[in-house]
């Protein structure tokens, strides 16, 4: 006679702990093998195909070619899903203060991290969670507008429901009836406001440091790690064309920018045996965190299918497991980063 199993014993793979960051890299290397082969190809035969690739001009010397070895220091997938437990609290969004700093600290020193990359997965984690968290704070954005006019601060509203100051903000705003042109023209000329919309503003935008509307510290940094990485190329000899450039060139020729990396490469390059047509550089870690490389994989996408495959230099290292195929994952540990770590 069978048994009929126990109900109460069965699992559903939904209750599971979902496991932390993406597929395998070994996996995905296997998966995408002729992929990379491909890209591959057509970085290394780029400078031979009719019409020329986008950026390339015609008529240029012919092509050198340059072999580097850069050595590389990723963390581990199993340290970086340790810190990301401890890096992201409910209802905090904005600057780590001093003495939440210094638990960080001392908890990623234990874990082969380091203080700069934990706070960068921080952003990242807090991004995400931002952008799949928006429908929520859509579907309560009306409650929230009434404990708002009952009283209640912005902040008060986004430590109670766990959403960026910012985005509290302007749901806020629009559940009471602002349009969408009003809120943008108000964000950027506070003084316009009502005194209480003014303190909120401020008090809120001090609190965030995902969704604020002053990024300018962050953009300015990030196009001078570009340049660092520009000039590096360059001092070793490589012909190169930097983004500014391209962006240029793009709009007078297209009326906007199309495929613009930081650094396209007018010889052939090669990194860790790998071949290497143009470069982005980003001025963070790279996390093993889905919103960050789904947005990056896309950007990437657009160069390799022009030039074929090409890097990304993170800043402040990446996961040993980040996988984005054609694309090799470089770390600025050649760089003299002096310029980028001095007081303004």
């Amino acid at each position: 006679m069978s048994r009929q199993p126990s109900r109460g014993r069965r699992t559903s793979r939904s209750s599971r702990p979902k496991r932390y960051g993406g597929t395998r890299k070994a996996t995905l290397e296997e998966r995408f093998a002729n992929d990379v082969r491909a890209m591959d190809e057509r970085a290394r035969t780029r400078f031979s195909r009719e019409p020329l690739p986008m950026g390339i001009p015609a008529g240029s010397e012919e092509p050198r070619s340059f072999s580097f070895e850069w050595a590389l220091s990723p963390v581990s997938l199993s340290a970086e899903e340790k810190v990301a437990e401890v890096v992201v609290r409910r209802g905090e969004f904005g600057w780590v203060e001093d003495e939440r700093l210094e638990e960080i600290e001392t908890f990623v020193e234990q874990h082969a991290m380091s203080l700069e990359q934990a706070l960068s997965l921080r952003s990242a984690l807090l991004q995400q969670k931002t952008v799949y968290s928006h429908g929520k704070l859509k579907s309560k954005a009306g409650k929230m507008a009434a404990h708002y006019r009952a009283g209640s601060t912005i902040i008060e509203l986004s430590k109670d429901n766990d959403f960026p100051p910012m985005n509290v903000f302007r749901a806020v705003l629009e559940a009471n009836g602002w349009s969408k042109n009003k809120i943008k023209e108000s964000l950027r000329a506070p003084s316009s406001m009502k005194e209480r919309e003014r303190k909120e503003f401020e008090a809120a935008e001090a609190a965030d440091r995902v969704t604020n509307v002053d990024q300018t510290e962050t953009h300015e940094r990030a196009d001078l790690f570009e340049e660092i990485l520009a000039d590096w190329f360059e001092a070793q000899g490589v012909r190169i064309r930097r983004q500014p450039e391209m962006v240029k060139e793009q709009q007078k020729e297209h009326g906007r920018p199309i495929r613009t990396p930081d650094i396209l490469f007018l010889d052939h390059v090669t990194i860790n045996g790998s071949p290497v047509a143009w470069i982005d550089a980003k001025h963070f870690y790279g996390a093993d965190v889905d919103f960050q490389r789904k947005k990056t994989k896309k950007q990437m996408t657009r160069y390799m299918d022009e030039w074929g495959s090409g890097a990304i230099v993170y800043r402040h290292g990446f996961s040993e497991n980040l996988f984005i195929p054609g694309v090799s994952m470089l770390d600025a540990g050649p760089l003299d980063l002096t310029k980028l770590d001095s007081p303004e």
